[in-house]
């Protein structure tokens, strides 16, 4: 059936009936049934799959189409196959889902027995075991009680000199800490290069569009799990929690393929997203946080409408939190991390103070953090360090170890130390390093600060280097040293003035306790936390349910608040954010964009500038696919003359032609073709390749507010937006520009985004 004639039929009936058994097909289904010349069927335009590279990003609007038509499909069959086939097809997809749920929940369990057993082999072992970290190797005694059968080096090689146990325990203190560090720099420079730091920017950017399969991979996956217990292990300023939503994704990515799951792209971002709600449900304990993290910080909602994406979250998030209780890797039988004990059931009016001076000093101090991180990361891009990352990695992880032993709460694991900061004094559990002693208080308070701005330095080089990093921990361990410094304060001066009258609603009785110091260091960890991540709703609900402070989420929730604000008069964007400029991934924050009176001509590439198919040449197929693969660019508009005719994807167009290319070398007679329907039907030697223009391509004129024009990119989820004028092309957007336009506020925009990935 020649082009012509199919328009006419077009023209006299939407159907075409067969002669066979009745049945009705669409004129456009069977134009997909047209033979070629050696009898082989034409390939409908609609059905070609876009064919996506790394470092694209995915066309929603034809993966929403194809999600359309396949459960279109699935609706028109009959019989016991309509019933079982989407039984069947989402079956494989809610395995998947259990799946990951129980492997991340597995996984991050053995990852806090390994962290816990290496962290503790830098200052002893276990005299009738060396695999049994210190929690394990005195398990059994009552609180109070002395373990003997933990010893430290000094004590296991019966060193009795003070010089001696002293030089005996740095050394195996930093030769133990860069072992560690530099055993996971190895590896991941070596076998898994975006193993390395949180992941979760790349993440946000996948969910959002972002082509990057290879950050998802195999090896990936088993580098950053293990080169995540060696760095955690070493004592540097770095976190588990972030990179297990990385580990997370790439398992739910790997299992897919490993069952053939059929996804399109849009079915596959997501499995990812309720895959990253379970990597922060065992991160935290936190299932319920989990879900509202995807929703919050990830924005799943931006490339689907649909309750599943939640509902699937919520399944992945629970499991995972079922498995990390079952093998509870704590021994406490509990999900709650760094459980509070001791608080007030009830808080008084004037401790609002101190807490929002705690969120001040939160979003103040989170702004800084941010910002030194960006520099650092910058300096090293463009410093010789770049060039010795391995080297730059055990430097940094020596100086850490040297700084941090001389500092007794620098000198344990963050996870220990936020532990027992979150905790009230109690006669019964012993005194931890001081911390408790009434006559050592000012003391105390200096370590405690000491300790907090130390650890900013070392976090800002720290979370960048080339290692699996993670922010929030050294971030709440940050945040809890200042609260606890601000508690022990808080409390010196009511036990000083007891009778003020700022105090008078604590008991007359000086016995009894009024202030909680070990809730303000929760209060300053949500402060710092969400100075540094812009969380606001996710992070209130992973902290009650990582601490167990239901009673007191009320100050949780002012501190986070407080925090923000101050936190964006700095600077709106978080560090994920921030990461994501700095690399330039092409995603969209969802924020507000508010334009100032400008249109979208302050933006727009010009018609001079860009790249077109001039139509009226008539290029032969074979110049026409040179022209296409010659180029880096993914679509085109097409013009003849000056009349734009429409766009066209550059992959559509190779695939489309493929076939005709191999029959023009048969005859070796080149054929040339056009995009113009017109120019088709007046001289039938033309190749009609007009049914490959995008229908929905959206043309707008140059004069439309430039608000309007980043709301549809953020909205509508496009990649490009074409200006025209009078049916003639004036200039392009696309969501590159969007994406640039929205981060050239930052001092460091795009300084990464020439680096290999």
């Amino acid at each position: 059936m020649s082009q012509d004639s199919a328009e006419t039929l077009r023209g006299e009936s939407q159907w075409l009936k067969t002669a066979g058994d009745g049945t009705s097909y669409p004129i456009d289904d069977v134009e997909a049934f047209e033979l070629r010349p050696d009898g082989s069927l034409f390939q409908n335009p609609s059905t070609i799959q876009p064919s996506y590279k790394e470092g694209s990003t995915i066309d929603w609007f034809w993966e929403e189409g194809t999600e359309r038509e396949h459960k279109r499909a699935l609706h028109s069959l009959r019989g016991i196959r309509k019933l079982l086939a989407p039984i069947l097809e989402s079956s494989w997809t809610w395995i998947v889902i259990i799946l990951v749920g129980v492997g991340i929940g597995v996984v991050g369990a053995w990852l806090d027995i390994l962290v816990k057993w290496l962290g503790d082999l830098r200052e002893g072992r276990c005299t009738h075991g060396f695999l049994y970290n210190q929690v394990a190797c005195c398990s059994g005694l009552d609180p109070g009680d002395i373990c003997t059968e933990w010893a430290t080096w000094s004590e296991y090689y019966n060193v009795k000199s003070i010089l001696g146990q002293s030089i005996l325990q740095l050394t195996f203190y930093i030769v133990l800490a860069i072992a560690f560090a530099g055993s996971a720099a190895v590896l991941v420079t070596h076998y898994a290069p975006y193993a390395f730091h949180t992941g979760i920017p790349e993440i946000k950017a996948i969910l959002s569009g972002f082509v990057f399969d290879r950050f998802l991979g195999a090896w990936t996956l088993l580098i950053k799990a293990l080169g995540l217990a060696l760095a955690v292990a070493s004592g540097l300023s770095l976190g588990k929690e972030g990179p297990l939503v990385h580990v997370a994704c790439c398992m739910a990515y790997l299992l897919s393929r490993l069952l053939r799951l059929k996804q399109s792209e849009a079915q596959k971002r997501k499995l990812l997203a309720a895959a990253a709600s379970a990597g922060v449900s065992v991160a935290f304990g936190s299932p319920l946080g989990g879900v509202l993290f995807g929703l919050e910080e990830l924005d799943t909602f931006s490339f689907s409408n649909e309750s599943d994406v939640m509902w699937r979250g919520f399944v992945a998030s629970v499991i995972a939190a079922m498995a990390l209780q079952y093998v509870d890797p704590f021994g406490t039988a509990k999900l709650v991390l760094f459980q509070v004990s001791g608080v007030s059931a009830t808080w008084k009016a004037f401790e609002l103070i101190p807490w929002m001076f705690l969120a001040i000093l939160g979003g103040v101090f989170g702004s800084l953090l941010i910002k030194l991180n960006a520099a650092v990361a910058v300096y090293r891009h463009r410093s010789f360090l770049r060039d010795y990352p391995i080297a730059e990695v055990i430097g940094f992880t020596a100086i850490t170890a040297a700084v941090s032993y001389l500092v007794v709460f620098l000198r344990v694991q963050s996870s220990e130390l936020v532990a027992n900061l979150f905790q009230e004094c109690d006669p019964a559990r012993g005194d931890y390093h001081g911390l408790c002693n009434p006559t050592a208080v000012w003391e105390n308070i200096f370590l405690l600060i000491l300790t907090a701005l130390v650890k900013i330095i070392f976090t800002s080089w720290t979370f960048g280097m080339m290692i699996p990093a993670g922010i929030f921990l050294p971030t709440i361990a940050i945040g809890a040293c200042l609260g606890r410094a601000v508690g022990l304060l808080t409390e010196g001066l009511q036990r000083t003035y007891p009778k003020a009258l700022i105090f008078n609603s604590c008991p007359p009785d000086a016995t009894v306790r009024c202030i909680s110091p070990g809730f303000y260091a929760v209060i300053g960890a949500s402060a710092m936390l969400g100075g540094v991540t812009r969380m606001t709703i996710s992070l209130v609900v992973i902290l009650f349910e990582l601490t167990g402070a239901l009673s007191h989420v009320l100050p949780i929730m002012i501190s986070v608040m407080v925090s923000k604000w101050i936190g964006d008069a700095f600077g709106k964007d978080g560090i994920y954010a921030v990461w994501i400029a700095l690399r330039q991934y092409p995603w969209l924050p969802p924020s507000d964009f508010r334009d100032n009176g400008q249109s979208a001509s302050q933006i727009i590439k010009s018609v001079d500038n860009l790249v077109v198919i001039q139509d009226e040449r008539e290029f032969t197929l074979q110049e026409l696919d040179q022209f296409v693969t010659s180029s880096t660019f993914h679509g085109y508009p097409v013009v003849r003359g000056e009349q734009l005719l429409g766009y066209v994807a550059g992959d559509k167009i190779t695939a489309y032609i493929a076939p005709l290319l191999a029959d023009d070398r048969i005859s070796q007679t080149p054929r040339r073709c056009t995009f113009s329907k017109e120019a088709a039907a007046s001289n039938s030697d033309l190749i009609n390749l007009s049914v490959l223009l995008d229908e929905a391509v959206l043309q707008l004129r140059k004069e439309i507010p430039l608000e309007v024009v980043v709301q549809m990119f953020q909205k509508m989820n496009l990649r490009h937006i074409l200006f025209s004028h009078g049916g003639k092309l004036t200039g392009l957007v696309t969501k590159t520009d969007i994406v640039w336009l929205l981060t050239a506020h930052l001092p460091h925009t795009a300084a990464l985004s020439n680096e290999e990935r």
